[in-house]
C-alpha cells in the first residue's frame, strides 16, 4: 500500500519547469510550451511524450522535435527548425529533404527561388533544381524560378531574367548544350538574351529582347 501511495505521487508530480533548446528564427519558445502544456495535465511521468513530439512537429515551421523528461520535473524540448531551400507554390515552401510545409505567410523568405510543378513532383523538382544549380554554377549563372507545367515542360527563369526552355525530354543533354552555347557564343552579350530555346534535337534558339534587336537594327 505504501508503494502503491509513492508511485501515485510520483506519477502524479506536476511539470514544475520547460526547457525549450534549438536554433528559432521562426517559432516562439513560449508557442512551444503552450503547444504542450495541455499534455501535462496528468503529471511528469503521465505525459505522453510521444504526442507532444507528433504535436509540435505539426508546427508550421518545426521538422523535427525531441521531447523527454530530466528529473525531478522537467520537460525538456529540443526543436530543429525547417531549413526552406526554395518557395513552392504560391505559398509553399520545400525544405532541404525536398518536403512542401505551408507556413501561413506566404511572403516568408521572398529571395528564395520559386519552384513549382505538378502535384506529387516536388521532390522531383528539387532534385532538378539542384542539379541545375550544380551545372550552372561554373557559368556563375543563377536560377530564380524553375518550374514544369501539366504537359511536364521545364522551364527555368534566371536570375537577371533570362528564360531557359527545356521541353519535357533530355535535360542534362539540354543543360550542357546551353553551357556550351554560352560560352562559345552567348556569355559577352548575355545581358541581352531573353530567352534560350533548347527544345530541338541539336542548336537552340536565341531571342534578344527588344533595345538589342532595335541595336542590331540599326547596326551598332
Amino acid at each position: 500500500a505504501v508503494s502503491a501511495r509513492g508511485y501515485l505521487a510520483l506519477a502524479e508530480r506536476p511539470v514544475e519547469r520547460i526547457t525549450v533548446t534549438g536554433s528559432l528564427a521562426h517559432t516562439r519558445a513560449q508557442a512551444v510550451k503552450d503547444m504542450v502544456q495541455p499534455a501535462l495535465a496528468g503529471g511528469f511521468l503521465r505525459a505522453d511524450l510521444v504526442l507532444m513530439r507528433e504535436q509540435l512537429e505539426g508546427l508550421p515551421w518545426i521538422f523535427e522535435a525531441t521531447v523527454r523528461r530530466e528529473w525531478p520535473s522537467t520537460l525538456a524540448i529540443h526543436v530543429v527548425e525547417q531549413r526552406p531551400i526554395a518557395r513552392w507554390g504560391e505559398n509553399g515552401f520545400l525544405n532541404h529533404v525536398g518536403e512542401v510545409f505551408h507556413s501561413g505567410h506566404a511572403q516568408e523568405e521572398v529571395e528564395l527561388p520559386l519552384l513549382a510543378g505538378p502535384k506529387g513532383s516536388a521532390s522531383q523538382m528539387m532534385a532538378t533544381y539542384r542539379r541545375l544549380v550544380e551545372l550552372l554554377a561554373p557559368l556563375d549563372l543563377a536560377v530564380a524560378r524553375l518550374t514544369r507545367d501539366e504537359r511536364g515542360e521545364l522551364a527555368a527563369t534566371l536570375v537577371g531574367g533570362t528564360r531557359l526552355l527545356f521541353g519535357d525530354e533530355h535535360f542534362l543533354e539540354r543543360v550542357h548544350r546551353f553551357a556550351v552555347l554560352y560560352r562559345v557564343e552567348l556569355g559577352q552579350r548575355f545581358g541581352e538574351v531573353e530567352r534560350v530555346d533548347l527544345r530541338y534535337a541539336t542548336g537552340a534558339a536565341v531571342a534578344f529582347n527588344e533595345a538589342s534587336q532595335v541595336a542590331v537594327a540599326a547596326g551598332l
